[in-house]
């Protein structure tokens, strides 16, 4: 009876959720579900990725590399508590304005649109390294945020593709109008 019982015990238990795998307090899952998880993260950063795809090359791989490895430094920056002013401001303006890049179809030159997307990419670090968990693995929570940034980069660019075609086109374009409009709902509090 013992024995039946600690079989059925053992094999039905929960597991302890005191302790997770994703390092000490926090850590890689963490890191990459914060920006997964925040709208105004998601719009920017396919964003990035639609305005890269819609460029073409150079700019569909130097804008999605330039984006993280800025963010990495605002990161920094928020982690050493170096104040950078207006940084949610900043968060939205992104999704506003790059959502315009893409509705507009601006053709900046490549060095402009790596400076727009680095700018914006300092306040989304910044913000990450802020809202870095006190007891989290800084090195793991930052290897999660820059791997979910990389794979909404990639869904902007398989889907910011779609503008070899006419109606591509036009839906990637309205995609960048919903952005924008994303961004400003950020921006005004209604988001």
């Amino acid at each position: 009876m013992f024995v039946a019982a600690s079989v059925v015990f053992a094999t039905t238990a929960l597991p302890a959720l005191a302790h997770s795998a994703d390092g000490y307090g926090g850590g890689l899952v963490a890191g990459f579900t914060h920006p997964i998880l925040g709208w105004d993260h998601v719009a920017a950063m396919v964003a990035v990725g639609l305005w890269g795809a819609f460029l073409g090359a150079p700019a569909i791989w130097i804008l999605p590399v330039v984006f993280p490895l800025v963010m990495a430094l605002g990161a920094a920056a928020g982690i050493l508590g170096i104040p950078v002013p207006a940084i949610e401001v900043g968060i939205a303006l992104s999704a506003v304005v790059l959502g315009l890049m893409i509705l507009f179809t601006v053709r900046a030159p490549i060095w402009i649109a790596a400076m727009i997307t680095g700018v914006f990419a300092i306040f989304h670090g910044y913000a990450h390294g802020t809202e870095l968990p006190a007891t989290a693995n800084a090195l793991a929570f930052a290897v999660g945020f820059v791997i979910a940034t990389g794979l909404l980069h990639l869904i902007g660019i398989a889907f910011g593709l779609l503008v070899q075609w006419p109606a591509g086109r036009v839906a990637v374009r309205g995609a960048g109008g919903l952005i924008s409009l994303a961004g400003l709902a950020f921006l005004t509090g209604v988001a």
